[in-house]
C-alpha cells in the first residue's frame, strides 16, 4: 500500500480561472491517469463520486481543520479568522453537537414545509417588483430570495439586504484560498458582527408577547437557559445569514442557466411543483456549488492507498454527479432519469449540511414561481465565474424574457 503522497498523481489547477468557467476537461484527463485521485495545489483532490461518498462519512478520521485555511489566507489573529475557528461547520465531537442541536428542531423536514407559504410570498413579492423590468442580472434577483426567507425566519427587517449585500458577497469568498480576498473578509466580518449584535440587542429589549416563536426567539431562549454563549449567539446568526444569503443565491442562478438551455423543461416547471421538485433534485446532482475540504487526523488506509495523518483533502461535491462512473449519461440533465441515486450535494457525515430542506422547499417554491412569471428566458449577455474552491456559481446571468400575461 502506498502513501498517498508516493503517488504520480495528475494535478488540478483548481486555483485557475479556466479551470472555474471550464473544469470538465481537466477531470476527465485526470480520470485517466488515477480513478479517484489528483493533486492541488494545497493538497489532494477526491474526485470520483464512490470515493467521496466514503470518505465523507469517515468523521473519526477526517475533520475540518479550519487552521489550514487560516494559514493558507494570512489570517492569524483576524475576526474572520476567529469567527472561522469558532463556527459550528469546524467544531468537533460534543461541541459540535451541542450547537447543532439547538439549530435542529428549526430546520427539519416538517418545519421547512410550514415555512412554504412564507417562501411563495417572499418570491412573489420580488418577481412583482423585478419582472416588469423584462432583463435584468438573474444572480442580482435570486440573491435576494434565499436570505429574504432567512430573514423572515429569524425576524429581521428585508430592508437590511441591500446594506448587507456587498458584505455577504465578501464572506461567500472565505474559502476562496487566495489571501487577497482578506481584507475583504475582515471588513465582511466585522459589518455582519456589528449587525447581528444590534439585532440580538433590539429583539432583547423587545421579545416576542404573541407566542410565534421565530428562530430568533428561539435561539435567545436557548441562551436564557444558559446553553448557549453571547458569542456563540451571535456567530450562529452570521453563520445563517450567510448559509442563507450564498449557496443558494448560486445554486439558483446555475439551475436558471441549465434550463435556459433546456425550455421544455423549464415550461414544465411552471405547471408543475411535483415536477419542480425533480428538477431541483437533478440540478443538485448535474451541477451545484461547493468544495469540501477535510484534514486527516489519524492515518486512514482507503482502497490502496494510505491517508496519513495530516494531509488535507478536497471534495468537490459541485462536480460528483457528472462522474460518468457514478451516472448513466451523466452530462444529460434529466429530471425523469430512471436510476435514482441520492447526490452528494449537502455533503454526508456528522457535518451534513443542517439547513438542506430549507434549500430544497425554497428552491422548489421559487422556480415554480419565476417559471410561471417570467416566460421564454434567454442570454442577454456573458458570465462569469467565481473560484472554484470553497463556493463555486456563476458572477452575473444577464438574461431577457417575456413577462407572463
Amino acid at each position: 500500500m502506498k502513501r498517498i503522497d508516493e503517488l504520480d498523481l495528475p494535478n488540478l489547477p483548481m486555483e485557475d480561472a479556466a479551470f472555474a468557467s471550464n473544469p470538465w476537461p481537466y477531470l476527465a484527463a485526470a480520470r485517466h491517469r488515477h480513478p479517484w485521485l489528483a493533486r492541488c495545489s494545497f493538497g489532494h483532490v477526491v474526485h470520483q463520486f464512490d470515493a467521496m461518498k466514503d470518505l465523507l462519512g469517515q468523521d473519526a478520521y477526517l475533520q475540518t481543520r479550519i487552521d489550514r485555511v487560516i494559514s493558507i489566507m494570512g489570517a492569524e489573529g483576524t475576526q474572520w479568522g476567529r469567527f472561522q475557528s469558532e463556527s459550528i461547520l469546524t467544531r468537533q465531537g460534543l461541541a459540535h453537537q451541542r450547537i447543532r442541536s439547538v439549530l435542529a428542531p428549526a430546520f427539519t423536514p416538517r418545519q421547512a414545509n410550514r415555512h412554504r407559504p412564507l417562501m411563495r410570498a417572499v418570491i412573489t413579492e420580488l418577481l412583482d417588483e423585478w419582472v416588469p423590468k423584462r432583463e435584468f442580472d438573474f444572480e442580482a434577483f435570486a440573491s435576494n430570495f434565499p436570505i429574504g426567507v432567512m430573514c423572515s425566519l429569524i425576524g429581521a427587517s428585508r430592508a437590511v439586504i441591500p446594506q448587507l449585500r456587498s458584505s455577504l458577497e465578501a464572506f461567500g469568498l472565505s474559502f476562496s484560498l487566495d489571501k487577497e480576498h482578506l481584507p475583504a473578509l475582515e471588513n465582511a466580518t466585522n459589518v455582519l458582527d456589528e449587525f447581528v449584535q444590534k439585532l440580538v440587542a433590539e429583539r432583547q429589549a423587545a421579545r416576542r408577547q404573541d407566542g410565534e416563536e421565530d428562530l430568533l426567539e428561539i435561539l435567545l431562549q436557548t441562551q436564557d437557559r444558559g446553553e448557549l454563549g453571547a458569542r456563540e449567539l451571535y456567530d450562529l446568526l452570521i453563520f445563517l445569514f450567510v448559509a442563507g444569503y450564498d449557496t443558494s443565491k448560486n445554486a439558483l442562478t446555475l439551475m436558471m442557466s441549465v434550463l435556459i438551455d433546456n425550455p421544455g423543461i423549464y415550461a414544465q416547471c411552471a405547471e408543475d411543483l411535483e415536477y419542480c421538485r425533480k428538477v431541483v433534485e437533478e440540478n443538485f446532482r448535474y451541477l451545484t456549488t461547493s468544495t469540501i475540504p477535510r484534514v486527516a487526523v489519524q492515518d486512514l488506509p482507503y482502497r490502496d492507498v494510505l491517508i496519513p495523518e495530516g494531509s488535507t483533502l478536497f471534495f468537490p461535491v459541485s462536480i460528483a454527479g457528472r462522474d460518468p462512473g457514478a451516472h448513466q449519461d451523466a452530462d444529460r440533465f434529466d429530471p425523469d432519469r430512471e436510476e435514482i441515486r441520492r447526490h452528494l450535494t449537502f455533503g454526508m457525515g456528522g457535518h451534513i449540511c443542517l439547513g438542506q430542506f430549507i434549500a430544497r422547499a425554497q428552491i422548489q417554491e421559487g422556480l415554480h414561481l419565476i417559471a410561471q412569471r417570467m416566460k421564454n428566458p434567454r442570454r442577454v449577455g456573458p458570465s462569469r465565474w467565481r473560484p472554484f474552491y470553497g463556493v463555486w456559481g456563476m458572477r452575473g446571468l444577464p438574461i431577457a424574457f417575456d413577462p407572463a400575461n
